[in-house]
């Protein structure tokens, strides 16, 4: 496994475990809301991302420009966005966009996995097999690695965290991690 996705992993290794409300004196004066993922076919996207790995449609709709066209045919731009939740409504959603009328060629194609440039989407799963099997079979995915077991120094470093590591792209090459926490509670 490269070098720089066990330090990521380890990064991530270091934040807690669970959501919890920040302490109203550490808060700072930005929320970090949304990823909008532009993909060249929201349908797959749609069946990685609902149906493979869970999450839940919270917004679909059209964008038409002008905004007062009525129809597609009447638009010069159409897109189609997407919102998807996994555990809260206002922060990690996922936004899918599709443009439709006209359609865009993909920029960023041939971008190789953990080179600048490209980023990592990470999941936590309740159970990574399962998880796993869904969404490695959707089609265009890729898998980079298999599941396997890797062990991180735990917080006090006198110890150590088990975590199943995985790491698939999704149908338009974004990497995502899918992980299993193999303890409780990390703190």
């Amino acid at each position: 496994m490269p070098r720089i996705l066990i330090a990521f992993a380890a990064l991530l290794l270091s934040l807690p475990t669970a959501a919890a409300p920040v302490a109203d004196d550490e808060r700072v004066p930005i929320d970090l809301r949304r990823t909008t993922l532009i993909v060249r076919n929201i349908e797959r996207s749609l069946s990685f991302y609902r149906d493979a790995l869970g999450m839940k449609v919270i917004y679909d709709n059209k964008i038409r420009t002008p905004r007062s066209a009525a129809t597609d045919e009447e638009a010069q731009r159409v897109s189609r966005l997407v919102f998807l939740r996994a555990n809260d409504d206002y922060i990690g959603v996922i936004g899918l966009m599709q443009y439709l009328k006209p359609e865009r060629r993909a920029a960023n194609q041939g971008l190789e996995p953990f080179t600048p440039g490209s980023s990592v989407l990470l999941f936590n799963s309740k159970n990574l097999s399962d998880t796993f099997d869904k969404a490695s079979k959707v089609l265009g995915t890729r898998v980079l690695f298999e599941p396997t077991r890797r062990e991180y120094p735990s917080y006090d470093g006198k110890g150590t965290i088990p975590v199943m590591v995985s790491v698939i792209t999704d149908p338009d090459g974004f990497i995502i991690e899918l992980n299993q926490l193999l303890v409780d509670n990390l703190q």
